[in-house]
């Protein structure tokens, strides 16, 4: 464990923000999302896959100054046990805010699933792959306390952020109440406001839904229309705009060679029909997400695509009756088709509102790579 009164604590050394991300407006001092989608009215319109269906509801209103003060805390170490694994160890920016490798927390264990991406996590329902979570602040809590990820504990992450004279500084900013101290709420609050400005709805295929025909390219059209397609209806769960439908998806997926099989939110609810389903993931910026799966089963987005058209519950390991969902089917797309697929996802990549990573942050601490 680290000594949190060894590290720098230079309260002048860091300001917070009073500016609202970018796809923001400021509107008496708190954040509120401001999108093309949101002129949509209705949710179902357009039909399944339509372009011009609208967002569901945003999590927003947060303070610029309590998302500032977020993206200081997502990169900074000090809030795990031993210092050196921060939120954004495993939620890379660079690798759309999920990871490329196995996720390896304070006790040096690979994760047993590969962290989510986290772009529009402002608008889901639901969170971790088991969809156990109901909100951000109740997410955070599994990785900040969890033992294999950053290992820390509720009065023990206090103590150290109160002992830093930068961050008492900056939280009191932050936050009207913190006359008696950092507290657990403070922090969800700033991690939840940071998360929840990253929004990632200006890609080509964004272009395309509002109107702009030739943001597509032919290929990319082509593919569009077969990812609506009721043949291969990918468009059934991964719905426009987010590319979610924000349920469990019982798929039949395979794990990776030589794991033990995951039951996924089965083992959550204790519900048959649940053993072995898992969120339906948003497609947003997955071309940068690899590998791909709740587990990082598939290399590429070709291989996940082709999974999709390999059979019925061909995966399913022996001895397990899984309650496959019922999009799952044999839509037998040609090599082709799944290329254009492949091509088509690549249009979903938008990191035009990335927010810049901080070059130090208040503890002092290296940021992990």
């Amino acid at each position: 464990m680290f000594a949190a009164a060894a590290l720098p604590a230079t309260a002048g050394a860091f300001a917070l923000s009073h500016q609202c991300p970018p796809s923001f407006e400021n509107r008496e001092g708190h954040c509120r999302l401001q999108t093309v989608y949101q002129r949509y009215t209705s949710l179902n319109d357009a039909g399944v896959g339509g372009l011009k269906t609208g967002l569901p509801p945003v999590r927003d209103g947060f303070t610029p100054e309590q998302i500032d003060l977020g993206r200081y805390l997502f990169f900074d170490p000090a809030l795990s046990r031993t210092g050196k694994v921060a939120c954004a160890s495993c939620h890379r920016p660079s690798r759309g805010f999920a990871d490329d490798r196995p996720g390896v927390g304070v006790t040096g264990t690979a994760e047993r699933r590969k962290a989510p991406s986290l772009w529009n996590v402002a608008f889901l329902r639901r969170f971790f792959w088991d969809g156990r979570a109901h909100s951000l602040e109740e997410q955070l809590k599994g990785p900040l306390y969890g033992a294999q990820e950053m290992g820390n504990r509720p009065a023990r992450l206090l103590t150290t952020l109160n002992g830093m004279t930068a961050y008492r500084a900056l939280f009191a900013e932050a936050f009207t109440d913190t006359g008696g101290g950092i507290r657990s709420d403070h922090v969800y609050q700033a991690l939840a406001a940071f998360e929840s400005s990253l929004i990632s709805l200006n890609s080509r295929y964004d272009l395309y839904a509002h109107g702009v025909a030739d943001a597509l390219s032919p290929p990319e059209v082509e593919g569009l229309n077969v990812f609506r397609s009721f043949v291969a209806r990918c468009a059934e769960c991964h719905t426009p705009p987010l590319f979610t439908n924000q349920q469990i998806a019982v798929i039949g997926m395979p794990e990776p060679k030589g794991r033990p099989f995951d039951p996924g939110a089965g083992a959550i609810s204790g519900e048959p029909t649940l053993r072995g389903g898992f969120k339906v993931p948003s497609l947003r910026n997955v071309a940068l997400t690899a590998p791909y799966g709740h587990a990082g089963q598939f290399a590429t987005l070709r291989d996940t695509v082709a999974f999709y058209t390999g059979g019925r519950g061909h995966a399913v390991p022996s001895g397990e009756k899984l309650q496959l969902h019922w999009h799952i089917w044999e839509p037998k797309l040609s090599a082709g088709e799944l290329d254009r697929l492949v091509d088509f996802l690549d249009a979903l990549t938008d990191e035009s509102f990335r927010p810049t990573a901080p070059t130090g942050v208040p503890s002092g601490l290296p940021i992990p790579n």
